[in-house]
């Protein structure tokens, strides 16, 4: 089964976007994601409906964050996605007639339930800007041997 990384790869494009200190374009925003800009478009307008950032139009124009970064938690970026499925497993058969697979299908359910929302807590507890500060400590770490400039981090 594919893993969904779009909580991911949002991420990674929010923290750049936080290293720039203006608009940054779509087609920038794809070449960190490593796709096309047509899909950041269509990601970051979740995102932007959620008011998290706002997209400036015209010359000089592109996506911004609107919000500060301690008041953005992934949850809330998760959330602006449209809740992607966070577990790759799921039951066989979800109406079974058979006894047994109703049995395993209660107890995985009940186990699914509980990763998830534990999941989900963890998520509401980390905020973009305790993401930002890691990234900035790994560039300080980093520069110590050599200078950089933010988009050779990768």
């Amino acid at each position: 089964m594919r893993r969904d990384s779009r909580l991911s790869g949002v991420l990674h494009v929010l923290l750049h976007m936080a290293e720039h200190n203006g608009p940054v374009t779509s087609e920038v925003l794809a070449k960190a994601m490593g796709t096309n800009a047509v899909v950041v478009r269509r990601i970051m307008a979740g995102l932007r409906e959620a008011g998290y950032v706002r997209s400036e139009k015209g010359h000089g124009g592109g996506w911004v964050i609107h919000r500060d970064l301690e008041k953005i938690t992934l949850r809330d970026v998760y959330d602006a996605l449209g809740h992607p499925s966070l577990l790759a497993m799921g039951n066989r058969t979800e109406s079974p007639g058979c006894l047994v697979e109703q049995a395993v299908n209660a107890a995985l359910d009940s186990a699914f339930a509980d990763a998830e929302a534990l999941l989900l807590s963890r998520l509401g507890e980390v905020t973009l800007a305790q993401l930002s500060a890691d990234f900035h400590a790994r560039l300080s770490a980093r520069s110590h041997s050599s200078s950089m400039e933010i988009s050779d981090v990768h």
